[in-house]
C-alpha cells in the first residue's frame, strides 16, 4: 500500500524525459540484442514445421516481422518510459549523446556478436543448478535425490 501511495506521488516524466528514454532505449543493449531473439525465435518456429512448403515459411516469416514490430515498440516505449522515470533529463541528455555517438554505435553492433562468443566458450550457465550443487557439496543440504 505505502509503495503504491508513493508511486502517486511520483510525477509523471516530463515530455523531454520520455523523448530522451525513448532514444536512450532505442540505442540500448537489448534493442541490439532483439533482432538475434528474434531470428532464433523464427528459426525455432520453422523448425517445428519441415513439413511447410516455401509459402508457408514466407508466411510464418512475415507474421514474425509484424509481431516482432508490435513488441519491440511497446519494449522501447517501456523502457524509454522506465529510463525517463528512473533517470534524470541530465543524465539521459549525457547518456543519449553518447550512445548516438558512431564508438557506441560500433560497440553496439560488436555487442551480439560478442556475447555470442562468450556463452559459446564458457558453455551453459545454469546458475541455480551450480549453486545448488556447491552448497550440497559444501553442507550436505539441498542435494538433489537421483
Amino acid at each position: 500500500m505505502l509503495l503504491y501511495a508513493l508511486a502517486l506521488l511520483t510525477p509523471d516524466p516530463t515530455a523531454e524525459a520520455l523523448a530522451l528514454g525513448r532514444r536512450l532505449a532505442e540505442t540500448g543493449t537489448l534493442a541490439s540484442l532483439l533482432p538475434i531473439m528474434i531470428a532464433k525465435d523464427t528459426d525455432e518456429l520453422l523448425a517445428e514445421h519441415e513439413e511447410w512448403n516455401d509459402d508457408d515459411k514466407a508466411a510464418l516469416r512475415a507474421t514474425a516481422a509484424e509481431q516482432a514490430k508490435v513488441g519491440i515498440e511497446r519494449l522501447m516505449s517501456a523502457t524509454g518510459r522506465a529510463y525517463a522515470e528512473k533517470l534524470s533529463v541530465k543524465d539521459l541528455r549525457v547518456l543519449v549523446k553518447f550512445n548516438e555517438r558512431p564508438v557506441a554505435t560500433r560497440w553496439r553492433e560488436a555487442t551480439p556478436g560478442a556475447i555470442v562468443a562468450a556463452m559459446t566458450a564458457v558453455g551453459a550457465l545454469d546458475f541455480k543448478g551450480d549453486t545448488r550443487k556447491a552448497f550440497c557439496a559444501k553442507t550436505g543440504k539441498g542435494c538433489l535425490v537421483p
